[in-house]
């Protein structure tokens, strides 16, 4: 079985460890990861999804924090701090700072980003589940998420590190946009994956800076509604809640209400033109499911929390489930 996941950083991280426990040893997982959250800073690339989602599958993330290296120190931080740079907001850690290097170098040298990619998880990738897992970046073009907000009653555009990090999500969004997006194209093999795929995953991945880039990249959403294979997606609100981050306030902000449900229908049926098949809501919202179904989606309520690896297998089991039974049953 070929499955192709398009992930976020820690949630479809996460999700990703469950998946590779819930597969076959033969079974084939290509994850697309959002790169619309990266930015140059101190001269370097920084791409947090790519690294969460190889850290996480290769053993080496800070479980605690769920983003950047375990046993991590921060010396060079407090040291450009001390130099006065503003950017101490965004904290590199030192053992991190040696994956961006090496990054921006691969670059500087006239190396895609998929091509820098492919080094790193080399890296990381023995004995581990990133072995397991073909990681591409959704494009070698640069696109970084921008949000329109106000900060100290001035509107203005800032990053969507900037937003989500130096401002914890507290300033409001009028809108988001992805610069760079229009000339962007899918990274080499993302287009190929979707349409030999026979599964695609949308994890609990934030739908507005995660997948929402992903799917904008011009391809993508064609590649996915023509697509032979279900694309079955995962919840990321449970009770009226993100489980983790600031999509609750991105949902806001754009006039989405924050649900399961309304979720769904933002990304909308691939038989009415958007890029679902299924979509899975936890059991706490399975009022939720007859307004899914009702937009063209076929849903199930099933337990969400990714506690342990035990559910996290489970929650993966399940989008299978769904996915197979789609495929049986047709769309």
């Amino acid at each position: 079985m070929k499955i192709v996941v398009v992930s976020g950083g820690v949630g479809g991280a996460r999700f990703l460890q469950g998946l590779v426990a819930a597969v076959a040893p033969a079974d084939e997982v290509t994850v697309v990861v959002n790169t619309a959250d990266d930015l140059w800073l101190f001269g370097l690339r920084v791409c947090p999804d790519l690294d969460t989602v190889m850290y996480t599958l290769g053993d080496g993330i800070d479980t605690g924090r769920g983003w950047g290296r375990t046993d991590e120190t921060w010396n060079a931080k407090h040291e450009l701090a001390a130099y006065g740079l503003d950017e101490t907001w965004f904290g590199l850690g030192d053992r991190d700072l040696a994956t961006h290097l090496l990054r921006s170098m691969r670059l500087r040298e006239g190396r895609t980003l998929s091509e820098a990619t492919d080094e790193l998880v080399g890296r990381w990738s023995p004995g581990t589940d990133l072995g397991r897992v073909r990681v591409l970046p959704m494009s070698d073009d640069e696109v970084e998420t921008h949000i329109a907000t106000t900060v100290d009653g001035t509107d203005t555009v800032i990053h969507f590190q900037e937003f989500w990090i130096r401002h914890g999500a507290r300033v409001p969004v009028r809108a988001v946009e992805y610069r760079g997006i229009e000339s962007a194209r899918p990274a080499p093999g993302v287009l190929d994956a979707i349409a030999a795929a026979d599964v695609v995953v949308l994890p609990p991945s934030n739908p507005i800076v995660s997948v929402g880039p992903v799917v904008a990249v011009p391809g993508v959403a064609a590649a996915l509604r023509s697509a032979s294979a279900p694309v079955v997606g995962v919840s990321p609100i449970i009770s009226g809640a993100a489980v983790r981050g600031m999509a609750d306030q991105l949902l806001t902000g754009l006039g989405v209400e924050v649900s399961a449900g309304a979720v769904a229908r933002h990304h909308g049926a691939r038989s009415a033109d958007g890029i679902l098949d299924g979509w899975l809501v936890d059991t706490a919202d399975a009022d939720q499911v007859a307004g899914v179904e009702s937009a063209g989606i076929s849903c199930r309520a099933v337990p969400l929390w990714m506690r342990d690896p035990a559910t996290t297998r489970q929650l993966a089991t399940d989008v299978l489930g769904l996915a197979g039974d789609l495929r049986d049953g047709g769309r």
